[in-house]
């Protein structure tokens, strides 16, 4: 059903002349992977889909010149800019609230983040929960010296979560969805009360500025591919059981804390990604300052 209703939206007409489009996408997180799995075409073009285990690596890819356009949380694209990378801000997705925690183990002794202090968290560097720590830790008083940052990839931290060689682990769904039912963990902070951070969509400047309408396309076709998840949950949650072997009572609880969509990049949302940007700098996460708004291409949807 989902995917005839894709094949119809892919099939408007697109102006460019580009042969191959390479898109970036992780298994477990987003529009583009639904898309991916569904087996989106754009008539004239080539897709090539190119799977990341987390937003980071999809932005040295970025920068390597291997794929063209992508979708990260708000960190990686402020580290990968800090780094010298020469992407653009081409559309947004929601904030999330509560798909994303920092957590603990039920038995711990730990029972708040000022309680973190001295402690080993993991966490995917450059990732969303970089944000979601640093600014947890900011609130509780602490800076990112206080603790002990262990960087991992969300399996290999799960392990270490397993086997106790860490003291918390911050994480995105459905890892977090997942270690919830497993391990009935102890949430210490989720954005609740934070400062939040949107999702985004990215493009290499070099594809956006030759392919300008390919780019406008391509974000009007995941918009609308937004619309039809929020309205049809069951459908997309059997997708997303199949697509990721994740059980369907964990991908339930995922998709009720997952905000679909595309909108294009606001002054607001912008400044939202500024504030991101100066805390990662002020506690020196990042080398240099990073501009947000110079970065933002502007897309009008239809």
């Amino acid at each position: 059903m989902m995917k005839k209703w894709i094949c119809l939206l892919l099939a408007a007409p697109l102006l460019s002349s580009a042969a191959e489009i390479r898109i970036g996408f992780q298994k477990s997180a987003g529009l583009l992977s639904m898309m991916k799995t569904q087996g989106a075409t754009l008539p004239g073009h080539q897709i090539k889909w190119i799977e990341f285990p987390a937003g980071p690596q999809m932005l040295e890819a970025l920068n390597a010149g291997s794929i063209d356009f992508g979708s990260t949380g708000a960190p990686p694209p402020i580290f990968a800019q800090a780094g010298g990378v020469d992407l653009l801000y081409v559309g947004a997705e929601p904030a999330p609230v509560n798909s994303e925690a920092l957590f603990v183990p039920k038995d711990s002794p730990i029972r708040s983040v000022a309680d973190l202090k001295g402690k080993r968290v993991a966490f995917q560097k450059g990732s969303g929960s970089h944000f979601l720590l640093a600014s947890a830790l900011q609130k509780a008083g602490l800076k990112f010296s206080d603790i002990t940052p262990i960087y991992l990839s969300p399996s290999d931290a799960r392990a270490a979560f397993v086997s106790k060689g860490i003291d918390a682990w911050v994480v995105w769904d459905p890892y977090f969805a997942s270690a919830q039912k497993a391990y009935q963990v102890r949430v210490l902070s989720d954005y609740t009360g934070l400062p939040l951070a949107n999702g985004f969509y990215l493009a290499s400047r070099k594809f956006a500025e030759q392919s300008p309408q390919l780019v406008s396309a391509l974000l009007e076709q995941v918009r609308l591919t937004g619309k039809w998840a929020r309205e049809h949950q069951k459908e997309v949650s059997a997708l997303l059981t199949q697509q990721t072997g994740v059980p369907a009572d964990i991908v339930a609880a995922w998709m009720q804390r997952t905000r679909f969509g595309a909108t294009p990049v606001t002054p607001d949302i912008a400044a939202n990604q500024q504030r991101v940007a100066d805390l990662f700098y002020q506690q020196k996460l990042i080398p240099n300052a990073v501009n947000i708004a110079s970065r933002v291409w502007a897309w009008q949807p239809k």
